[in-house]
């Protein structure tokens, strides 16, 4: 029976990890694989296609009772399998249990009271399901409770004060939920709490002050309930408070201008409550504010503080819907990461500031408020904008002077730009009456050599084609240190990815034998995360590599462009993944003795399901870097990826890749870019993250918020992943892990 029951757990791990397109032919195929493999007591013929009638198999879609009885289970993932029923109580039996997950099913009925049997549980989550009824009291017997999560229920009733005896509880989230009452007095006690999530319930009462005494709390969020009390004055007493989320209650009084003091704060949401008052100066103290500033919809007054000026890292700003009075300070004009604006329905006055952020905010921004002008409202400002006129009107002789220099100076540069313009023009004009410009040789250029390695495109690739496309600035994709990207789309339909070499050696084009033996040898290359060459051309001095095209474009695009899209959604797992594979891509290029010279987000593709490829593992065997130029990016790659001793070895060498791959898992992690002035100057990606520390930043700061502040797991696991990115940019080479290394410290964090 224990071994029937084993049986159950591993069908619905191997059931979850297919689509469910086909779902049951699916099952049937997997449970068949199993018998044949297993030989299954009581399955009989393995051909039998009725495999409900088989010993142990359950088809209802409920969880077996005799579940309970593997008394060796110490995990039990169900997650996302489309389960119903009440979740038995015989499941809840004194042993080993240790995980449960049943999150994203259609579970119903109420939680068990017998949960309290299972001593050993330290992580319970049930999110996302259809359970009712209270949280039973029990759940205060089990001492090793680390996680409890059951957001997205109809669960109602208290909270209940027993989660106080949980000693070890990290993470509390009973979000969107039918909790009333008030939060237990005694959750002060949770010394170990980093998380309490309690938003989308109808609790209220004041804000416990007992709930300060949890020293290690770094998110709290009580968001759209009811509470009705004031902001405790010691609120910052919290002083790893990260995430402080108090929207939508009805929380009254002033906001304290002890709320300054929250040095560690990264979002701050007080929005859609009726605090009074003005907005404490204090505010702008807390320079490492990023994700939000939501004073909305309150009954705020008088000017807005120039000191939010200082919050020089935040991404949205919203004060509208209050009876804020006053200009908007120039002094704002110091955030220089704000994305987000929104002062709309106020009483503010006078000229918006130029500034990127509220040019590009829509005019609903500021709409509501009758003494605003200026873009992005409207483009004049009638007497005042005269006014600023006549202020520029009253500037100094010496400027005046200067600026007619300077325009001098300028329109000079410009004439002698124009006329030689127009005389190489006329060359090329006479040349061609001449004769001496033959059009046809520039369309098509001389093939040398080229062909297509494999056999089944060799008639779908037309060579002149590839080599017209490249002459077209219109087919651009990229260009990076070492080479130039075209998209190619033949006559036959196929769209190919074509490389461009910029700095071919002659050499190379002499000895073509030499050339294609290599690229033959890479096209056989076997690595889903490696991009292969699948032909080349070569004409005059120009040699093409021919891949296959990649809809998704790089890495770079999808971190650095895609993001910045509105319907743009984080997603921490497709990161990891696309981390795994150019680890994997990398790792697979050392094992064979090839080091690559250009890694960086920009040569890694992603396919149609955004599977990542390293690309330019040609151009190791096909060019010497070093020659003809002493710049170090040819010798190693590009801005922001180089390691440091590269500096003074001029060499290519494997810790410098993993050098570069910890930059490019830094990208991952943080979505800023290798090279930003937002570092300050001589700081590139690595120095600002290793820099953090000094600044007083936590590792959590470093990171992208709008993927960490999305789920407890998500966090460990970027933050997990930091420290291989760390160990990966070290300074000194010895102490950078093999490529081998980071995979498995990689997968290891996925896995867990």
């Amino acid at each position: 029976m224990e071994a029937l029951c084993l049986l159950h757990i591993l069908l619905a791990w191997c059931l979850s990890c297919f689509e469910l397109v086909g779902a049951e032919l699916q099952e049937q195929a997997i449970l068949q694989a199993i018998n044949q493999e297993l030989r299954v007591p009581g399955w009989g013929d393995a051909n039998n296609s009725d495999y409900c009638t088989w010993q142990g198999v359950n088809c209802d879609g409920k969880i077996p009772d005799d579940l309970g009885s593997i008394s060796e289970l110490q995990i039990l993932n169900l997650h996302s399998n489309q389960l119903e029923g009440p979740i038995p109580a015989s499941i809840f039996v004194p042993g080993k249990l240790e995980v449960l997950v049943l999150t994203q099913n259609n579970f119903s009925g109420e939680l068990p009271e017998e949960i309290g049997n299972c001593k050993a549980l330290s992580s319970v989550r049930i999110g996302n399901n259809h359970l009712v009824g209270t949280i039973p009291k029990t759940i205060g017997n089990l001492s090793s409770l680390t996680y409890f999560e059951a957001d997205n229920n109809d669960l109602s009733g208290e909270v209940v004060a027993e989660f106080s005896q949980c000693s070890n509880l990290t993470l509390l989230n009973l979000a969107s939920n039918g909790f009333t009452g008030t939060i237990p007095q005694d959750f002060g006690q949770l010394m170990n709490l980093q998380e309490l999530i309690l938003s989308g319930n109808s609790l209220f009462g004041d804000i416990p002050i007992s709930i300060l005494s949890c020293k290690n709390l770094n998110k709290l969020d009580i968001s759209n309930n009811r509470f009705n009390g004031t902001i405790p004055n010691e609120i910052c007493n919290i002083t790893r408070l990260q995430y402080l989320l108090l929207d939508q209650n009805f929380i009254r009084g002033e906001i304290p201008h002890e709320i300054g003091n929250c040095a560690k704060l990264l979002e701050l949401q007080l929005g859609s409550n009726i605090l009074t008052g003005t907005i404490p100066p204090e505010i702008g103290r807390i320079r490492n504010l990023q994700i939000a500033l939501n004073l909305s919809f309150n009954h705020l007054h008088g000017l807005l503080p120039p000191e939010l000026g200082k919050l020089d890292k935040l991404v949205s700003l919203d004060v509208s819907n209050n009876r804020l009075s006053g200009n908007i300070p120039p002094e704002l004009k110091g955030m220089l990461s704000l994305i987000e604006v929104n002062f709309s329905n106020n009483l503010l006055a006078g000229l918006v500031p130029t500034f990127v952020p509220f040019q590009k905010s829509p005019s609903s921004s500021f709409l509501g408020n009758k003494g605003l002008c200026g873009e992005p409202i409207n483009p004049s400002c009638g007497t005042l904008y005269d006014d600023h006129k006549a202020y520029h009107h009253r500037v100094s002789y010496r400027i005046i002077l200067a600026v007619i220099g300077s325009g001098l100076a300028v329109f000079m540069s410009v004439t002698i730009v124009v006329l030689l313009f127009m005389i190489r023009e006329r060359q090329e004009k006479v040349a061609k009456d001449a004769g001496i410009v033959d059009e046809s040789i520039n369309d098509n250029p001389t093939i040398i050599a080229g062909t297509v390695f494999v056999d089944n495109l060799k008639q779908a690739v037309d060579l002149d084609a590839v080599v017209k496309a490249t002459l077209k600035d219109s087919n651009k994709l990229s260009s990076g240190t070492f080479s130039t990207v075209y998209k190619a789309i033949m006559p036959s339909g196929v769209v190919l990815s074509v490389r461009r070499l910029k700095s071919v050696d002659k050499t190379i084009i002499h000895h073509q034998n030499k050339m294609i033996r290599e690229l033959e040898r890479l096209s056989k290359v076997c690595h889903d995360n490696l991009v292969r060459p699948i032909g080349y051309v070569i004409y005059e001095d120009v040699a093409l590599l021919l891949h296959h095209y990649f809809p998704n474009g790089t890495l770079a695009q999808l971190l650095h462009e895609s993001t910045r899209k509105p319907e743009y959604q984080p997603d921490w797992p497709s990161r990891l993944s696309i981390a795994i594979g150019v680890a994997e891509g990398l790792a697979f290029l050392h094992h064979v003795a090839i080091i690559h010279l250009d890694i960086s987000s920009g040569n890694v593709l992603l396919d149609a399901n955004f599977k990542p490829l390293v690309g330019e593992i040609e151009i190791s065997k096909l060019l010497d870097p070093t020659k003809g130029t002493a710049s170090i990016s040819a010798v190693a790659g590009s801005f922001g990826y180089i390691p440091p001793e590269y500096a003074y070895t001029m060499q290519v060498t494997a810790p410098g890749n993993v050098y570069s791959y910890g930059v490019v898992l830094l990208e991952i992690l943080t979505t800023r870019l290798p090279v930003d002035e937002d570092f300050g100057e001589g700081v590139d990606l690595v120095k600002w993250v290793h820099s953090a520390p000094v600044r007083g930043e936590t590792p959590e700061q470093i990171l992208d918020a709008r993927l960490s502040t999305v789920s407890f797991g998500w966090r460990k696991e970027m933050l997990a992943a930091l420290k291989v990115a760390l160990l990966c940019t070290d300074n000194t080479p010895a102490k950078r892990p093999k490529m081998k290394n980071v995979v498995e410290m990689l997968r290891e964090i996925k896995q867990n």
